[in-house]
């Protein structure tokens, strides 16, 4: 018997309008995003429009909701290319329903709703509780640095700040001679008028961007001498809580950076934080605590600060601010060891597991008198039970970072500043749960 192929004319038309869900299968994750996202309480977002007023009517904010989740689920992070999958992804026309924001539009939207976007994290927490997804018995925290939308080409270190900031005032006083000697001649005062002006404005303006960094370099360096005990009048002298010399002497005057300190122009909020592989990039840490049972990010912050030290006790709160309590047990890796972090969790009785050392490393001796809540610690880590608590934190947290940078694709921040480096960096972690969620829904 002959065999054909099965028809393909793809010039016929269509007999029937199309639906375009019909085109998507029944379990994809546009779907679960669409149902999720109607449950959502959007009223903060259409509190910023007045409708009474006459003029270009406004995409809805649910739907723009949905595209934003769903391109964040899906690692489009770029308002143009979510603009370009409008017009070419099924889920993303489905979502849409026939609405084409423009690139601009939607990166307005997302500019201009930070904080209403930011609340949407707690709302899909709140619903995977009600689901029973998150039960708040073991949660694990930890941090990794996301590269900040900033050009390493586009900073500059202290040291060359000073010279900078001389050349140029010389080169403005330059120009001011050059002018005061056009105007008092003759010749060659058509050319000079226009160009003058010009270079003026152009080194005037360089000169107090320069400042302003310089500034706020020097005002960063003065908090920071400020935290270690130091004020304008020591002499560069390490002081004692009597405000005796002790002895030694500080490198630096108060209040002055080290040469090799740097300020970004683009983003002046980010910090030159440390990479896996060795490299250094102006960052954010963005901090996650993980649920042991569903996976789920319960908490989520972005610091400018690449320690994690002081984020240990200020994760724990961001939990309870969510979920609206506290974790029964916390784990967390060496780099929030702290002996006011551990003090501050046990008054408010919370189970905490932290690392003194590298993994695989005993811890040494401490002093009861000085660090008894570290002594604690170390005593609990030594025990069979401890151990194997901690063993479990690897696996509950180190995954998220892992979908969010090698399944999302991200890597760097798309906004600048740290509050909406914060923002979005929760607006991931809120893509991530709803992916998270319907991979639960569908084992059940």
């Amino acid at each position: 018997m002959s065999s054909s192929y099965l028809p393909y004319r793809p010039e016929d038309p269509l007999l029937l309008p199309p639906s375009l869900e019909e085109w998507l299968p029944s379990d994809h994750l546009s779907h679960f995003i669409s149902d999720t996202a109607d449950q959502l309480d959007l009223s903060s977002f259409h509190d910023s429009y007045d409708l009474t007023r006459r003029g270009n009517q406004p995409y809805h904010p649910r739907m723009m909701v949905k595209i934003l989740l769903y391109a964040y689920s899906t690692g489009v992070f770029s308002s143009r290319r979510i603009a370009r999958c409008l017009h070419e992804d099924v889920a993303f026309r489905a979502l849409a329903a026939g609405n084409y924001p423009a690139h601009r539009t939607i990166c307005d939207f997302r500019n201009n709703h930070l904080k209403a976007l930011e609340s949407l994290f707690v709302q899909v927490v709140g619903i995977a509780r009600e689901c029973k997804m998150v039960h708040l018995g073991t949660v694990a925290i930890d941090g990794t640095k996301i590269q900040a939308n900033a050009s390493r080409h586009k900073a500059m270190s202290y040291s060359r700040m000073l010279e900078t900031e001389k050349a140029l005032q010389q080169q403005i006083q330059d120009l001011l001679r050059q002018a005061e000697a056009v105007d008092c001649s003759e010749s060659g005062k058509e050319s000079s008028e226009t160009s003058i002006p010009a270079e003026l404005a152009m080194r005037r303006k360089r000169l107090e961007t320069i400042q302003a960094a310089k500034q706020r370099l020097e005002e960063r360096q003065r908090e920071m001498d400020r935290a270690k005990g130091r004020d304008k009048d020591d002499e560069c002298k390490p002081r004692d809580k009597d405000g005796h010399p002790k002895g030694g002497k500080y490198k630096r005057d108060f209040g002055v950076p080290a040469d090799s300190s740097q300020e970004s122009f683009t983003d002046p909020q980010s910090r030159i934080m440390p990479h896996s592989g060795g490299n250094f990039e102006y960052s954010y840490n963005c901090q996650a605590a993980v649920d042991r049972d569903s996976r789920l990010v319960v908490a989520a912050t972005a610091s400018d600060c690449p320690a994690d030290a002081g984020q240990l006790v200020s994760m724990v709160h961001a939990v309870q601010e969510v979920t609206g309590q506290h974790p029964r047990k916390v784990l967390a890796d060496a780099g929030y060891r702290s002996e006011d972090g551990f003090a501050r969790l046990e008054a408010e009785k919370i189970r905490a597991i932290v690392a003194l050392g590298r993994d695989g490393k005993e811890p040494r001796s401490f002093d009861p008198k000085k660090l008894p809540a570290t002594r604690r610690m170390a005593r609990r880590m030594s025990s069979p039970k401890g151990r194997a608590d901690y063993k479990e934190r690897k696996w509950i947290v180190e995954p998220v970072f892992g979908w969010a940078k090698r399944i999302l694709g991200f890597r760097q921040m798309s906004m600048r500043g740290l509050e909406k480096a914060s923002a979005e960096w929760k607006l991931v972690c809120t893509a991530l749960n709803l992916k998270r969620m319907n991979v639960l829904r569908m084992a059940t």
